[in-house]
C-alpha cells in the first residue's frame, strides 16, 4: 500500500506472495495446487511493462494455466513436497513466452529450462505455520520470467525436463498421457475453483459439511459450550497427520488456515469463515482453542478412494445431552460440479477490494476485469490498480 513501483521481476515475486496470504486464491483440484496465483502475477507484470492488450493477456494466462495445471495433474507429487513453486514456474514462463510471441522451438526449450527451476518446497511449512511457504507462489512468477530471459540468452534445458524432474526429483511418477488427454478440448481453467473460506482447500469439505449440519439447526447457530465433541470422517488429504490438516495445536494465524479442527471451531464460534476467523486474535481465543481440541478427524478409506473426483466428508456435532446434528459434503463448493453463484464471487471481490480502493474505484476495476478483452493497452488499467 505504499504506492511504490517495482520492476516486473519484483512485482511478480511480491504479488505472487501476497496473493496467497489470505488463503482465498483460486485453485485446481485435478492439478492438486493453485495455478492462477503462480501464473497471473508474472503475466500481469510483463503485460504492464510491455503494454500488451487485455485479450493478449487473457490468452497468455489461459495457456500458462493450462500447461501448469496439466503437469500438476500428471505428476504424482510427493506428499512432503508443497506444490507451490514447482510446476507453477513452467506455467508462468509459458504465459510470458506467449506475450513475447516466442516461436515453437523456444517454447519447448522454455518448458525444459523452467522445469528445473522449481524450489525444494516443503509441505511441513503448513504444520509449523511457516510463512516462508507463501513465497513459493511468488517464486514461480519470478523464476518464470527468469526462465524466459535464459532461453532468449541461449541457455538450454534437459531433453525431457518434465520426465526428469517429475518422475524422480519432486514426484514419484509422471504420466505423459495425462498431460495431453483432452488437450485443445477440455480446458483446465474451466475446471478450477474459487474459495470463499479463508483457509486451505483441504479444510473446505469439512467446512461445507459443517454448514450442512448447521442448516438442520433452527437459526443455523449453536452454543459451542453445549458441544461435547465434533466427529469428522473424510479423505486422506484432509485426515492424514502427514498432510498437516488434522493438527489441533495451532499457534499461528498461518497455521490456523491449515487445521481442520481449528477451522470448524472458529467458524462455529464466529458464525462465518472470513479472514478474521483465522487472525491472531482468533488463534489466541481460549474458547476457540478449547473447541478445536474436541474435534476428532479420521480417515474413511472409501472417501479417499473417491478423491479427487469427489471430496467426501461427514461432520457430526455431538452435544452434551446426546443430541446430534450431521452434515455431509460430497463435492466442495466452488468445484465445477458444485459452482458458486456469480453474485457470491462478486461479493467476495468487493468485500476484499472496497477497504483498499473504496467503492467507486473498486466498482470501476471490477468492470474492467470483467471486460479485460476490451482493454487495448494494459498499462493504463494497471495504473488504476496501483495504490
Amino acid at each position: 500500500g505504499s504506492g511504490r513501483r517495482a520492476n516486473a521481476l519484483d512485482a511478480a515475486l511480491l504479488n505472487g506472495t501476497a496473493g496467497t496470504w489470505l488463503e482465498l486464491n483460486e485453485g485446481s483440484t485435478p492439478a492438486k495446487g493453485h495455478p492462477g496465483m503462480q501464473v497471473v502475477p508474472a503475466a500481469v507484470a510483463f503485460a504492464e511493462e510491455t503494454g500488451a492488450s487485455g485479450s493478449e493477456l487473457l490468452l497468455a494466462v489461459a495457456l500458462g494455466y493450462e500447461v501448469a495445471s496439466r503437469i500438476g495433474r500428471a505428476a504424482k507429487t510427493r506428499l512432503a513436497v508443497h506444490p507451490h513453486g514447482t510446476w507453477g514456474v513452467i506455467g508462468a514462463a509459458i504465459a510470458v513466452g506467449r506475450l513475447k510471441s516466442l516461436a515453437h522451438p523456444a517454447m519447448r526449450e522454455l518448458i525444459n529450462v523452467a522445469a528445473t527451476m522449481g524450489m525444494a518446497t516443503s509441505r511441513y511449512t503448513l504444520f509449523d505455520g511457516a510463512t516462508v511457504r507463501n513465497i513459493y507462489t511468488g517464486h514461480s512468477g519470478f523464476m518464470g520470467l527468469i526462465a524466459v530471459r535464459l532461453v532468449e540468452a541461449g541457455f538450454t534445458g534437459e531433453v525431457d525436463g518434465l520426465k526428469s524432474i517429475y518422475s524422480s526429483v519432486l514426484a514419484d511418477g509422471f504420466d505423459p498421457e495425462a498431460v495431453v488427454a483432452g488437450l485443445g478440448r477440455d480446458w483446465m481453467v474451466a475446471d478450477g475453483y474459487f474459495k470463499l473460506h479463508s483457509a486451505g482447500r483441504g479444510t473446505h469439505s469439512a467446512i461445507d459439511a459443517l454448514e450442512a449440519a448447521l442448516a438442520t439447526i433452527p437459526g443455523g447457530r449453536i452454543d459451542t459450550e453445549k458441544i461435547e465433541r465434533i466427529e469428522v470422517r473424510t479423505y486422506k488429504v484432509s485426515a492424514s497427520p502427514a498432510a498437516m490438516l488434522s493438527n489441533k495445536a495451532v499457534t499461528t494465524s498461518f497455521g490456523a488456515k491449515f487445521s481442520t479442527p481449528f477451522a470448524l471451531a472458529t467458524i462455529l464460534h464466529h458464525g462465518h469463515s472470513d479472514v478474521a476467523c483465522f487472525d491472531d486474535t482468533a488463534v489466541a481465543n481460549p474458547k476457540v482453542q478449547a473447541l478445536a481440541a474436541r474435534v476428532q478427524v479420521e480417515e474413511e478409506p472409501a472417501y479417499t478412494a473417491a478423491y479427487p473426483r469427489e471430496q467426501i466428508c461427514n461432520v457430526k456435532l455431538v452435544l452434551n445431552d446426546g443430541m446430534t446434528f450431521e452434515g455431509r459434503c460430497t463435492v466442495m463448493k466452488g468445484e465445477p460440479g458444485n459452482p458458486h453463484k456469480l453474485e457470491e464471487l462478486e461479493r467476495k471481490f468487493f468485500k476484499l477490494g472496497t477497504p483498499i480502493w473504496g467503492v467507486a474505484v473498486a466498482s470501476h476495476l471490477f468492470r474492467g476485469c470483467m471486460n479485460l478483452e476490451d482493454i487495448p493497452d494494459f498499462r493504463a488499467f494497471a495504473a488504476e490498480l496501483s495504490l
